[in-house]
């Protein structure tokens, strides 16, 4: 077996024994946090933990095929929040006429999903760095949002979609199945698809793609407004689960995203990355704070945690990488 057959292999090892290493530590803490609390088992925690594992999970999900291709989208936060207020705007009394909660998801959703395309082709045709066109893009949208809500809260949304954020399915919540919907769609894409072969090959060797015959600039195109498009359903679902349109929402929401992909194995190097793992590294982040919060850590000390969680993931990455 050569190097080349080898590496993939390699990889698929790494990742399952991510994946494993991390269903343990989740395992360990749902104990720790459940011999510590009763509430924290409770059938109520349980389904706000996944209600709010949901919205960050579907970004992380988003982020994760950023990473995978070789890049990074700082912009998730501020596509999730200018999806939230359109969808609200929409389907409330501020405009002229008040659309049906179908076509206010469907017209957010596909105007923000936009700004994946526009980060493409900044970073492809521009040659942009992604860092700089994604932060650009951010502070672009954060602004917008701004204007088009005067910095005021939007209400008067919709009953019927308040009350879709707490509707549970055979127990579970619904924004929940949304997430693992997602998950699953995007495990597929990633193992069967052209597209998701492409991302791994143009995040492992751009130039090696492109000798091969990989359209760089397509699949670029693609990866930013996949995530995107993941992040304006994730702003949807915060509205819903808010009960208005806010203009802060998704602030930080970025590094919540990454720090779940990097957790669940994602390498900031590229090709390297699974679904599996970033669901789970969500819901490790989600029970940091859930569990936290529960048993009286101070948020900021929880914010440290997190953070130095983070720069451990990255460590243990580049030493299994040597």
């Amino acid at each position: 077996m050569n190097a080349m057959e080898r590496n993939p292999a390699e990889k698929k090892a790494r990742s399952l024994s991510t994946s494993l290493m991390l269903l343990i530590i989740l395992a360990v803490m749902f104990v720790a946090l459940g011999l510590r609390t009763d509430k924290f088992l409770s059938i109520g925690n349980i389904q706000n933990l996944f209600r709010q594992t949901a919205i960050y999970g579907v970004i992380a999900i988003g982020m994760t095929f950023v990473i995978m291709s070789g890049g990074i989208d700082l912009s998730v936060g501020a596509v999730v929040g200018l999806s939230g207020v359109l969808s609200s705007m929409f389907m409330s009394d501020q405009l002229a006429f008040k659309w049906s909660i179908p076509a206010s998801i469907i017209v957010a959703v596909a105007a923000t999903t936009l700004i994946g395309l526009i980060n493409g082709v900044i970073i492809f045709d521009g040659k942009v760095p992604p860092f700089i066109a994604t932060l650009g893009l951010q502070i672009v949208v954060r602004g917008t949002i701004m204007l088009i809500t005067n910095a005021q809260m939007v209400s008067g949304i919709s009953r019927a979609f308040r009350d879709f954020s707490t509707l549970p399915i055979l127990g579970f919540p619904a924004l929940g199945w949304i997430w693992l919907g997602i998950a699953a769609l995007s495990m597929l894409a990633i193992k069967y698809t052209t597209f998701g072969r492409n991302v791994f090959a143009i995040g492992s060797n751009t130039e090696a793609a492109r000798l091969s015959g990989i359209n760089i600039r397509l699949t670029t195109y693609g990866v930013y407004i996949v995530c995107s498009f993941l992040c304006s359903v994730a702003g949807v679902m915060m509205t819903a689960r808010l009960g208005n349109g806010v203009p802060t929402g998704g602030i930080g929401y970025e590094t919540d995203a990454i720090a779940a992909a990097v957790v669940g194995g994602a390498s900031l190097s590229g090709a390297e990355g699974s679904i599996i793992g970033t669901v789970l590294g969500s819901l490790i982040m989600a029970t940091l704070r859930n569990g936290g919060n529960l048993i009286g850590i101070n948020s900021h000390l929880q914010e440290i945690l997190i953070g130095l969680l983070i720069v451990l993931a990255v460590l243990l990455d580049k030493r299994r990488r040597k």
